[in-house]
Formats: structure tokens, sequence, C-alpha cells
């Protein structure tokens, strides 16, 4: 491949793995505790890449009335506690993604995770879904000060792969994956069956992929616009 990218950063949840189902599991396992409706996978995969904490929030607007900062902690804890245990019960790989990844190490380009996910969590799945050893970096939403949207979090994450800016890519599914990659001036995949509440084609990316075997299509258009 000409102009061969420096280093792909990718998202985690909507965009490498399909988490929604265990994510409702925890979200309703709090609701239940609170005596509120538990909700449909449906509802939550829209609710997911903000953090576990935003989750909480919009899951308990959706049910009810929201808890003070000191009953959302508390729900927090709780909800952490219970994801932590049950993170891979029914957490799959998108369709086409390991193979993706597998040959993108062959091809020796450097690869990095940057989620909003809680760090803790974040290695515990990677772990626990055998994708850990494909990345040079993983960054959390509380590995830095800052998270996406903010661009910092993708450069800080290039930092650790020491990989440099140009020909680097972002791939993702949501407005803070694209928002981010805009404001570090990299170009950005989006997967069209992720967690975003708005189609990704309104949200303009560089290029938008329906099922991981159009990747590496998409790297070749992306390399030919450079």
């Amino acid at each position: 491949m000409s102009n061969k990218p420096t280093g792909i950063i990718f998202d985690l949840d909507g965009t490498l793995v399909d988490s929604a189902r265990d994510l409702t599991g925890a979200l309703n396992h709090v609701l239940r505790q609170a005596k509120r409706p538990e909700m449909e996978i449906s509802q939550v995969r829209h609710m997911v890449g903000d953090g576990a904490r935003a989750l909480i929030i919009k899951g308990f607007s959706e049910t009810g009335i929201l808890p003070d900062k000191d009953g959302i902690d508390f729900i927090l804890e709780n909800f952490l506690e219970f994801y932590r245990e049950n993170i891979a019960v029914q957490t799959i790989i998108f369709p086409g993604a390991l193979k993706v990844i597998e040959k993108l190490a062959h091809m020796n380009i450097p690869l990095g995770l940057c989620t909003n996910k809680p760090i803790k969590l974040t290695e515990k799945l990677m772990t626990e879904i055998g994708l850990s050893e494909y990345f040079t970096a993983v960054v959390g939403g509380d590995s830095f000060e800052y998270r996406k949207p903010d661009p910092r979090h993708l450069t800080s994450a290039l930092d650790l792969m020491k990989s440099p800016f140009e020909r680097a890519i972002m791939v993702g599914d949501s407005n803070n994956d694209i928002l981010a990659a805009r404001a570090a001036n990299i170009p950005v995949i989006c997967v069209s069956f992720g967690y975003s509440k708005i189609p990704v084609a309104d949200l303009n990316p560089d290029i938008i992929i329906d099922h991981y075997a159009d990747f590496f299509n998409a790297l070749t258009e992306i390399s030919k616009r450079r």
C-alpha cells in the first residue's frame, strides 16, 4: 500500500466490539436496584460513547427523576462493579474486525485504542476478547484529564504509539470520534453499524464502511486523497 498509515487509532464500543448487551445488562441491574423500569438494548445502544457516568445519567433520566450527585456516585459504583464482573458475557468483536486487526499488525502498522470507557475496564475487556496483544497503546476516558471529543485524546495516543501524526487515521462510530479527529487534522473512517444516534452519514466523516470487509478499500481511498 502506498502512503501506508503511520498509525491507526480505533474506538472500542460500537466500532471494534458490540458491547451493548453487556452494557444494557449492567444498566438494568442498577435500574432494578432503584426500582426503575428496565431499558431495551435498542435504547441503550444510542446512549453509549460518553462513559459510564453519562450512561447512568441518560438511563435514569429516561426512567424517572435524576438522582443527585451523591446518588449517581453510589449508582456508578454499583454499575461498575456489576459490569466489571460481566464485561464479556455477551460482548463480541464485530464481524471481520479481527481479520482487519491481524492484517494491519502483519503490515507492521502501529495500532492504538482510544475510548471514553474507563481504562481498567477497557484493559479487562481487551484481554478477555483477545485483542490486547495487537495494540501498541490503549487509552481510556480517565487516562488523562481530557477525553474525546478533545483532540488531545487522539494525539496523546499517537505519542504513546510513537507514531507521527502524518498519515495517521482514526476509526470510530460517533460524533465524538469525528470531532476529535477533525480537530487533530486526522482523517476518520466511520462504521455505519455503531452506536451513533445520528446517522453517521449526517456527521460527515471522510469515509463510511458498512462492513470490515470494506476497510482496506477505505484505506486505499484515503491514501489517494492525500
